[in-house]
């Protein structure tokens, strides 16, 4: 059993940056973890992920160049360092874990392929 708890979500000005965390309890060493994203009556999206291991990690479109996905095994922690935010940021981030015998984006990507999920926090970007 894993148990996930994110925190660092905020209201932000566009341009703003921030640092989403997400604990783990439970064993997490071979499971990718990613970070989703949903809002008021949208789909929920894929923004990040990164192997167990760490050393693969795949990024959304709209992800790419501004957002950094990590984790620290020591602390059982993923990150999501966040820059130059923008107004279409706005969401409920989620972080997400489970053990993946397909590494494909699509797979990696697909929400229905993670076991246990965290109960997101909320990022708000707006002037």
């Amino acid at each position: 059993q894993v148990h996930l708890m994110e925190s660092g979500g905020g209201s932000v000005q566009p341009g703003d940056s921030l640092t989403l965390s997400c604990v783990a309890s439970g064993d997490t060493t071979r499971n990718w973890m990613a970070w989703f994203r949903q809002g008021p009556g949208k789909e929920r999206e894929a923004v990040a992920a990164i192997s167990g291991g760490g050393t693969i990690t795949f990024y959304s479109d709209s992800a790419k160049d501004r957002f950094t996905i990590s984790r620290d095994k020591a602390k059982n922690t993923m990150y999501l360092q966040m820059e130059n935010l923008k107004p279409e940021d706005t969401d409920v981030y989620s972080c997400a874990t489970g053990f993946l015998t397909n590494w494909s984006q699509a797979s990696v990507f697909a929400g229905e392929n993670y076991e246990y999920w965290g109960q997101g926090t909320q990022v708000t970007v707006s002037s």
